[in-house]
C-alpha cells in the first residue's frame, strides 16, 4: 500500500509538470528553525502572545520557533525587516494593528507599504486597552483624571509603546474628545512602560491589558477605564471609556502572524493550519484568556480582509481627528 501510494504521487506529479518540486517543498518545510520577529521590548502584549504560542507551533512544525525582539521605531523596525526578508517562511512577524493598519495613515513616510509588502496569515488574538495609573494617583476614575488635566494643561504625561502605535492613537483620541493636553512619552515597548508607571514617574498609560493585568490584580497599579464597548470579564468592576462620558469610544489591539509578500501557498497553508491548531488547543486558550487575550484564528483570507478593513477605518479616523506624526 505504501509503495502504491508513492508511485501514484510521483506519476500524478509528473503529469502536472513540475508538481513534484512543489510537493517536496511542502513536505520538507520547515527544514530548519523559524524566527518570529516582535517589534517591541519583552513583556508587552505582542511579545506575550508570540511566546505563549511558540511552543505549540514548534511541536506542530517539528522545528525550533524562536521569538526575536527587534524593538524600535514604534514596532516598524521588525515589520520593515520582515518586508525585506526572503519569502521562504523562515522569517515571520507577529504584527499588530498599529504596525499593519495604522502606520500608513498616521506616518508621513512609512518604512513599508502595509498593503503590498506582507502576506497576512492568521489573526492570533485581540485585547482591549486599559487606562492605567499609579496606585497612589490622586484621581479615582477617568473623569477625575480629565478634570485634573483640564486644570493643569500639559502637566500630566502619558506613555505609549512608540509613536504611531495604538496606545499613542488612543491617548490622542481621548485628549481630543475631552479637550485636554497631556505630554506624550514614547517608549520601545510596554514592558518598560509598566516599570515607570509602578515607580510613579509616569501619570498614565492607555495600554494593552495582558501587560498590566497581573499588576492591576495585585494593586500595584490602578485601572480607570477599558476601551471596549462593554466591560471585560477580566476587569468586571472597571467601567468603559464610553461609560465614563465618551459614547462611541472604542479602540482595541489585535495581533497577527504575517510573512513577507510572495510567501508560497504551501508555506502559507502550513502556518494557517499550525496557528489554528495552536489556538484551538484548550490549554493555550485558557492561558491566553487568563492573560487577557481573546484568541483568534481563521484563514489567510480572513486575516487579509481584517487588515484591509482596519486600514480603511483608521485612515478615516486619523484624517478626521487631524492626527499626524513625522
Amino acid at each position: 500500500m505504501i509503495k502504491r501510494r508513492t508511485v501514484f504521487t510521483v506519476l500524478a506529479g509528473s503529469a502536472a509538470g513540475g508538481m513534484p518540486g512543489i510537493l517536496r517543498a511542502q513536505e520538507s518545510y520547515p527544514s530548519r528553525s523559524v524566527t518570529i520577529l516582535v517589534g517591541f521590548a519583552p513583556g508587552g502584549g505582542t511579545d506575550i502572545i508570540a511566546r505563549l504560542l511558540a511552543p505549540s507551533l514548534q511541536a506542530e512544525l517539528g522545528q525550533a520557533v524562536a521569538v526575536d525582539n527587534r524593538a524600535g521605531a514604534s514596532g516598524t523596525l521588525a515589520s520593515a525587516a520582515t518586508a525585506r526578508a526572503k519569502p521562504d517562511g523562515y522569517t515571520l512577524l507577529m504584527g499588530t494593528v498599529s504596525t499593519q493598519a495604522v502606520v500608513a495613515p498616521l506616518m508621513r513616510n512609512p518604512p513599508y507599504d502595509q498593503d503590498k509588502d506582507f502576506t497576512p496569515l492568521v489573526l492570533a488574538g485581540t485585547v482591549p486597552l486599559v487606562a492605567v495609573v499609579p496606585a497612589n494617583a490622586p484621581y479615582r476614575d477617568l473623569k477625575g483624571l480629565i478634570e485634573f488635566a483640564r486644570q493643569n494643561p500639559g502637566k500630566l504625561n502619558y506613555a505609549s509603546s512608540g509613536i504611531a502605535t495604538q496606545q499613542h492613537l488612543a491617548a490622542e483620541m481621548l485628549c481630543q474628545a475631552a479637550g485636554i493636553q497631556m505630554t506624550h512619552v514614547p517608549y520601545r515597548g510596554t514592558g518598560p512602560v509598566l516599570n515607570d508607571l509602578m515607580a510613579g514617574t509616569l501619570d498614565l498609560a492607555i495600554d494593552t491589558m495582558p501587560t498590566h493585568l497581573p499588576h492591576l490584580r495585585s494593586g500595584s497599579t490602578r485601572a480607570l477605564a477599558v476601551t471596549m464597548p462593554e466591560r471585560v470579564k477580566a476587569l468586571p468592576d472597571v467601567p468603559t471609556v464610553a461609560e465614563s462620558g465618551f459614547p462611541g469610544f472604542e479602540i482595541t489591539v489585535w495581533y497577527m502572524l504575517l510573512g513577507p509578500a510572495g510567501l508560497p501557498a504551501p508555506v502559507t497553508e502550513r502556518w494557517v493550519q499550525a496557528m489554528n491548531k495552536a489556538l484551538r488547543d484548550p490549554t493555550n486558550r485558557s492561558r491566553l484568556e487568563e492573560a487577557g487575550f481573546i484568541p483568534g484564528g481563521g484563514s489567510a483570507a480572513d486575516a487579509a480582509e481584517l487588515v484591509r478593513r482596519e486600514a480603511a477605518r483608521y485612515g478615516a479616523l486619523v484624517q478626521s481627528a487631524g492626527i499626524r506624526v513625522d
